[in-house]
């Protein structure tokens, strides 16, 4: 079953934001934890939100970055003005990349071209919606254990989409939160995000698959419960066999050119994603990272 619109997947975790840009909050029997930041135009229909689900934002003790592209944190500076007792966690090598005054200007830049392409630069002003920073307060490695009352958040690793994410696993609930490390669900397919490295990437996945895991929650288009979430990650990791060989092909066929293989993987996923999935310069850019892992790893050969 495929849960995308806001609500409870489950008695201790709600969907929250927008199908196409999610996050979630956990219930660890009183206190919660938002996992996943999402976009600053989420904001308005998250507030919302937590008025619905008769949520007490006073007991959100916790903000956790899965990864710090700009689709995934860009209501994290809104909500920390707002909750200031909530601590906000990521990897290591998040808290090194909100350092960077460049990609700090970068986040900011994209959230406010999705408010204005939404018409929303009112409410932007009104609310204060400006990306100026992080400060990752709780860093957390590979194995750590948090403890959200009585859940536990177990961190794993997972570059490969990005070099600082990584997924959360709640075992007492067999769920991962596993953001776009996991790849990115659209109806029967799944699309392969291997954005920072091919190899770190199938590894992760792997790495995730070894979970006894019976809901699968991505950061688009929603969570997966049952057999679904049970076979999510299956579903990834042969994806991302296909998508690679078809890579490998690709650029062999056009003599080790690497622009034209992008852009006839651009081609290739585009002819495959639904309508509303992201636009044609996104997917441009995911390819033209994974065909330049490609290319390196053929050079080397």
């Amino acid at each position: 079953m495929i849960i995308d619109q806001p609500g409870k997947v489950n008695e201790r975790i709600w969907l929250v934001g927008r199908r196409e840009a999610c996050a979630y909050l956990v219930d660890g029997g009183g206190t919660f934890a938002l996992l996943g930041g999402a976009m600053a135009y989420v904001v308005p229909d998250f507030l919302d939100q937590l008025k619905l689900f008769d949520i007490d934002e006073a007991k959100i003790s916790r903000i956790i970055i899965l990864h710090s592209h700009f689709d995934h944190c860009g209501m994290v500076p809104f909500l920390k003005r707002r909750w200031p007792w909530a601590t906000v966690t990521a990897s290591e090598r998040a808290r090194e990349l909100m350092k960077s005054e460049k990609i700090v200007e970068n986040i900011e830049m994209l959230n406010q071209a999705v408010l204005k392409q939404r018409g929303m630069m009112e409410v932007a002003k009104d609310l204060n919606l400006s990306f100026d920073g992080i400060e990752v307060e709780d860093v957390v490695h590979d194995q750590d254990r948090l403890v959200l009352g009585d859940l536990t958040l177990e961190i794993l690793a997972v570059p490969g989409h990005s070099s600082c994410s990584v997924a959360v696993y709640a075992p007492e609930q067999k769920a991962i939160f596993a953001s776009d490390a996991g790849g990115i669900p659209f109806g029967d397919e799944v699309f392969t995000a291997a954005n920072s490295n091919f190899d770190h990437y199938q590894q992760s996945l792997e790495k995730m698959a070894a979970r006894e895991i019976n809901i699968y929650l991505a950061e688009h288009y929603g969570a997966l419960t049952g057999e679904a979430g049970r076979g999510f990650l299956q579903k990834s990791m042969a994806a991302a066999r296909t998508t690679r060989a078809a890579l490998e092909q690709t650029y062999a066929d056009t003599g080790g050119d690497a622009e034209k293989t992008a852009e006839k993987i651009t081609d290739y996923m585009m002819a495959r994603a639904p309508a509303d999935f992201l636009p044609r310069e996104v997917i441009a850019l995911v390819a033209g990272q994974m065909v330049r892992f490609i290319a390196k790893k053929a050079a080397a050969a």
